[in-house]
């Protein structure tokens, strides 16, 4: 079944404003209906309050994600004269990469972990190497100790977004599930803001930059405590078999009203022990392969769209122009804050797809701009315009589509019996692409000119607009269920 099943399958649930809980038992069955065929049909929706603590604690991963992205931004030179590595490149760039290989092996592992243990746990195992990494590189007095250090934090860096991902999505009632997506990318960029924030005194204070290593393992030991009061995710239970404890948990989540629909839902796909027999083969080939192959090519435009270069290079960018590198960074946190609070009001009325193809659209238009201030015949103040203005331009378009939805997407297209591995597989082809672009950017832009890499990163942001066009379905305000009925074919 094709994209327009989507909307077939999502015809046969009609929906009606309701009150939002309904705490007696008894009164169960008042809310719910029956078709003609016997089967549970929900009216109204769940109260959008009841999940918002549960996600609210889950990510705290993913502000400890952004925070370990940036925590050596400005630390990283006085971290350098008190460990002695300082004027070697080479050691600047594994402290500032080593966590890269930690999150490609915690990203490759992440979804057998949060289907082997859960999302709950899955998170504190996530929360774990990030409190061990962080003292580490805190405490320490030489360059291996801090290095093994941001590679303990990298492992927790990869497991953390699958796992959010997964839980954000499973828990959210359909009608907010766009909205509670977009938290993940908000936190990131809070982690990210924070750790430039918290990082401007490293430059003038001696011994500074432990004092930012101590303080990420504050919010980790929080998520690691509280989770233990999370739900855990009623569609990992109900795939394990534990239907009692999944409608406790459901209720929790939903209220009383909406635990016989939900789990008649669950049960068309979330089979019991099916989880276990998942193969990494089943994911490349056969009838999962067309949305793991979304789900990876996203991902991979994602990073191919330029995104890290243009945060690394931005800071010379506003050199040029004459502002300081902490007000650079300052403003492209508060940029990229911003255009992710605007998605989140955003998500679940345009929907995933006009907002990754508006935001790719944008995105293009920007690295055209950065094109346009690379040409000799632009006059020098036009250049400066150009090329903070299309800097800015694109933080705020990334963050408005490109940097949000991929993972909300993924975690709603794939079906509930591989949504774990799958998440796996393409996070770690994100990590590697991340890794690659990384890799290759500055040597790109030594032999090739800003002109032919920025028009690069153009073509892929065309490409993806024409790619989210030919394959990506609309996701917003259709249950899981919904979703892998309308994408799966029947064999």
């Amino acid at each position: 079944m094709r994209g327009g099943g989507l909307a077939d399958a999502y015809s046969m649930y009609k929906r009606a404003s309701t009150k939002d809980q309904f705490t007696d038992y008894e009164d169960r069955e008042e809310n719910l209906d029956r078709t003609e065929n016997g089967v549970w049909k929900e009216i109204g929706n769940p109260s959008w309050k009841r999940p918002l603590p549960h996600i609210l604690v889950a990510i705290i991963s993913s502000l400890l994600f952004g925070y370990h992205l940036g925590v050596v931004n400005d630390t990283l030179e006085s971290m350098s004269l008190d460990l002695d590595f300082s004027g070697s490149t080479l050691a600047e760039g594994l402290v500032v990469s080593t966590c890269l290989g930690g999150a490609l092996l915690g990203s490759i592992f992440s979804g057998w972990i949060a289907d082997g243990v859960g999302r709950r746990r899955g998170f504190q195992l996530c929360a774990l190497p990030m409190i061990i990494g962080a003292s580490m590189s805190a405490a320490t007095s030489t360059l291996g100790v801090m290095l093994l250090g941001r590679f303990f934090v990298g492992i927790g860096m990869g497991l953390g977004p699958a796992v959010a991902a997964l839980y954000v999505a499973e828990v959210s009632p359909a009608f907010v599930r766009g909205t509670y997506g977009s938290f993940t990318q908000i936190a990131t960029c809070l982690g990210l803001l924070g750790s430039l924030l918290i990082g401007i005194p490293a430059k003038d204070t001696a011994g500074w930059w432990r004092v930012c290593f101590w303080i990420s393992t504050i919010p980790a030991a929080l998520l690691a405590v509280l989770m233990e009061f999370c739900a855990e995710s009623p569609h990992w239970l109900v795939k394990r078999g534990r239907i009692d404890l999944a409608e406790e948990e459901l209720e929790k989540l939903m209220g009383a009203s909406h635990v016989k629909y939900a789990i008649a839902e669950m049960s068309k796909t979330d089979k019991g022990d099916e989880v276990d027999n998942v193969r990494f083969g089943e994911l490349l080939y056969g009838r999962h392969f067309k949305v793991v192959y979304i789900g990876s090519a996203l991902f991979a435009l994602q990073q191919l769209s330029g995104i890290n270069a243009v945060f690394y290079f931005s800071s010379t960018v506003f050199k040029k122009a004459g502002v300081p590198t902490d007000t650079a960074n300052t403003c492209v946190g508060i940029v990229n804050l911003t255009g992710s609070i605007i998605a989140m009001m955003l998500m679940d009325r345009l929907g995933r797809k006009v907002l990754l193809i508006g935001s790719f659209l944008g995105m293009a238009v920007a690295t055209g701009l950065q094109v346009a201030a690379a040409i000799s015949v632009i006059p020098s103040f036009a250049v400066l315009y150009l090329s903070v203005g299309g800097t800015l331009l694109y933080v705020l378009a990334f963050s408005l589509g490109a940097g949000p939805v991929p993972s909300l997407l993924l975690s709603e297209i794939f079906p509930g019996r591989i949504r774990a591995k799958a998440m796996a597989l393409c996070m770690a082809a994100h990590w590697v692409i991340n890794f690659l672009v990384g890799l290759l950017f500055l040597p790109m832009l030594e032999h090739l000119g800003p002109q032919i890499v920025y028009a690069v990163f153009a073509g892929f942001c065309l490409f993806a607009v024409a790619f989210v066009k030919k394959n990506v379905v609309e996701t917003k305000g259709k249950t899981l269920q919904e979703i892998e009925f309308a994408l799966l074919p029947s064999h």
